[in-house]
């Protein structure tokens, strides 16, 4: 029988990109579903979800939550949710077209191949960055470097947000003593999985910055990923 795969799919304000996300998913040869978890978007993002429910029934599903709770929180849902329905490989992806739905494929082969999470990565040897002004390259990679020097792990992208899991990572990872939402999330579950003593693999991508919609970067996010890798070592994931 053939082992299930999902993406996890966070939204707010995405209306202009859930439908061209879907599509081209969908018009993948690798069988993914997806699941949306929209925090109640007032542009109406959870509607135009529900229409392409109709297009592609038992391949697109919906979690809607009262207002904004985090990026982190979305996905704490989404693998329980999952991991309630038996799917062997879960994803994690933005919606706005940063990560390319075509690098889904190579994500999965990695996990199918010996990864027990697949990190598609900027930083590794092939990753770029596409339309970030330098500045912002500058701080996401020395941030990278910064985490990895506190937690002393090999990955070169530590706050990568398109990964793979094998659902057994997610079954061992204690999900409910993670509390972080923005970067800080994305840094404790490469950390946890390492932990646990499953193989991560970087797998090169070339991230495309958003073009449409507002990014939801801020400074608060920010400040907890910087102070939260100092939590994560006392952690008990």
């Amino acid at each position: 029988m053939e082992t299930k795969s999902i993406i996890i799919i966070p939204t707010y304000n995405e209306l202009d990109n859930v439908g061209p996300m879907a599509q081209a998913i969908m018009a993948l040869e690798s069988n993914f579903d997806i699941l949306f978890i929209d925090d109640s978007s007032p542009d109406g993002t959870a509607q135009a979800i529900m229409a392409l429910q109709e297009r592609f029934p038992n391949r697109i599903f919906l979690e809607t939550r009262s207002g904004k709770q985090g990026l982190g929180t979305a996905y704490i849902h989404g693998f329980k949710w999952a991991l309630a329905r038996n799917y062997g490989f879960v994803f994690e992806m933005d919606c706005d077209f940063s990560h390319n739905p075509k690098d889904l494929v190579r994500l999965l082969s990695a996990c199918q191949h010996g990864a027990d999470v697949s990190i598609g990565s900027r930083y590794c040897r092939g990753g770029k960055v596409k339309n970030w002004p330098l500045k912002r390259i500058l701080m996401s990679y020395f941030a990278s470097v910064y985490v990895r020097i506190i937690l002393w792990i090999g990955i070169r992208d530590t706050t990568a947000g398109f990964k793979c899991y094998r659902s057994e990572v997610l079954r061992n990872i204690q999900l409910d003593h993670i509390t972080f939402k923005g970067y800080a999330f994305q840094i404790c579950m490469k950390y946890a999985a390492l932990k646990h003593g499953f193989k991560v693999k970087e797998i090169p991508i070339t991230f495309i910055d958003r073009v449409v919609g507002e990014s939801k970067m801020s400074t608060g996010i920010f400040k907890e990923a910087f102070f939260g890798v100092w939590k994560m070592r006392k952690m008990d994931l």
